[in-house]
């Protein structure tokens, strides 16, 4: 096993490690360290992606900073109150990640790690490559986007190299 000092954005370009690898995996990546570790598997052209999402905060501002201007949607009533801001931005963040894996040609699974009883944050994505891009999630995605305010970060959520 080799260790590298380099962020994942450094990885990426970096000789040090291989052009494809077999798989990626994040456990409990907090907030944007999922998202790096996403980008990281779709420049490798990983075969497989196991994701255990934890906490994240970067939805969940965006939908704090745009409220004002989404309250005219009734969707904006599930993420009025500040807990369920957080809960939903989390939620979401995961749904999006998943489509934007599926709009990369992967083909994606979601179940739960462990028992609710033992963390709240238990969510695993499974993907593996089927070189099936699906324009349908990439659509979706970008749809689901604009429909709660969050243009700012198609940039995260990616579906063009």
């Amino acid at each position: 096993m080799t260790f590298l000092n380099v962020t994942v954005e450094q990885s990426i370009a970096s000789e040090q490690l291989p052009a494809r690898v077999d798989i990626v995996t994040a456990l409990h990546a907090c907030d944007t360290a999922t998202d790096d570790a996403i980008r990281f598997a779709l420049a490798k052209e990983a075969a497989f992606i196991v994701l255990v999402p934890c906490c994240q905060a970067e939805v969940a501002a965006v939908l704090r900073k745009n409220k004002g201007r989404m309250l005219a949607n009734p969707l904006a009533e599930i993420w009025r109150h500040p807990l369920h801001t957080r809960e939903f931005g989390s939620h979401i963040t995961n749904v999006l990640r998943c489509l934007q894996l599926e709009a990369h040609g992967y083909q994606v699974s979601v179940t739960e790690l462990v028992g609710w009883e033992h963390s709240m944050k238990n969510e695993l994505i499974i993907a593996r490559y089927k070189d099936q891009p699906r324009r349908a999630s990439a659509e979706r995605l970008k749809e689901l986007l604009g429909m709660l305010g969050l243009e700012d970060l198609s940039g995260r959520f990616f579906t063009q190299p």
